[in-house]
Order: C-alpha cells, then structure tokens, then sequence
C-alpha cells in the first residue's frame, strides 16, 4: 500500500514536512552506494523518484528498475529521470515477486515500514536472492525507537508498520547479508546489508 495514498504533485512537499531531516536521509542513501560499482540498480518503493536521481548520480553508467504500488507516482518517475537511464518500471507491491536478478545495488527509501513484520523478513530474504554477490542493499526509514522520546517522524497506525531497528538487523542477518547502520537521527535510519562475493 505504499505510496497509494500519496499524489505526486503533492508527495515531494509532504514528506519534506513529515520527515525530519529528509534530505539529509535521501543524501546518506546516495553516499552509502558510492564504495559500490553497481550497473544494474533496483529501486524498491521508487515513488516520484527522488531516491533514484540521488543513486544515478553516483553511478553514471547505470541502468535501474522501479517498482512501486502506484502507477501515478512511477509515472512522476519517469518524468523526473532520463528515459536511458531506466531499464524498466514495474507496477508491483513490495510484498510481491521481485523483479529477476542479479542486480548490484538495491536501494529503498521510506517505503518498507509499511509493511507488515513478516512480510518485511521475507522481502529482505527476496533481496538477498536477487543481489549478485558483492552487491549491496541500502534502505532508509523510520523504526521503532528504543526511547519513545525520540519518535519524531508521524506514523499511522492504519498504514504505518515500523518495527524495531535491531530486529530488522536481525532479520537481514536472517537472509544471508552483512548489515550495518551507516546514518541515524532520532527514528530515522539508513542501513547497508552486503552480500558476501561468492
């Protein structure tokens, strides 16, 4: 269900007003994927494409694959990027099959917390399927804090699934990946998980 309830004229002004310290969010997501040589990049949640303009920067050569729930959001996507610097975009809900693999960057931004808890323990499994060994999976969101005075980022308790971050670690370990915790700030978080080189 993410972003269906979002417009794309009105997301960009709306998450900028939700979430604390966006920018700096979206910029960590960029910054985590420089070490990487990625030429094959999936975007989870892709919505207007704010997440993908930051990771193609760092990665001219690459081509990436976007998959949200919400065709009006792609489409703001499609617009927002260069026709040859998409490889496909895809119509899907993130707790359905994954485009086919292998792909050397996985990024997700704000997207995963609405899932459910299982459905995010597969997901990170399913990502861990599709990354080619020595790739990477990055994902910013929002999490349960340890200290509720630190939940600054508004949830919705009809479409808003966070979980604690120690257990989505977990769960990534779960799944084959190496992760660690490169950016926080309160309930905000930016994790990369590696999968080792075969």
């Amino acid at each position: 269900m993410a972003h269906n309830h979002f417009h794309p004229d009105s997301y960009p002004a709306h998450v900028r007003g939700e979430v604390p310290h966006y920018d700096e969010l979206e910029d960590a997501v960029a910054d985590a994927t420089e070490a990487l040589t990625a030429a094959r990049i999936l975007d989870l949640g892709a919505g207007t494409g704010e997440t993908a303009q930051r990771v193609l920067a760092k990665h001219p050569g690459a081509r990436i694959v976007l998959v949200d729930a919400s065709a009006e959001m792609l489409g703001a996507a499609r617009e927002a990027l260069s026709r040859d610097r998409i490889e496909q975009i895809v119509v899907r809900r993130l707790e359905d099959p994954l485009p086919d693999g292998p792909f050397d960057l996985v990024v997700s931004a704000l997207a995963i917390h609405h899932l459910e808890s299982a459905d995010k323990r597969l997901l990170f499994r399913r990502i861990g399927e599709v990354l080619a060994g020595g790739g990477r999976f990055v994902f910013a969101d929002v999490f349960v804090p340890d200290d509720p005075a630190l939940a600054k980022t508004p949830v919705s308790s009809s479409l808003d699934r966070p979980d604690r971050l120690d257990d989505q670690l977990s769960w990534l370990r779960e799944a084959g990946l190496e992760p660690h915790v490169v950016w926080s700030n309160g309930d905000l978080a930016v994790v990369t998980s590696d999968r080792p080189a075969q």
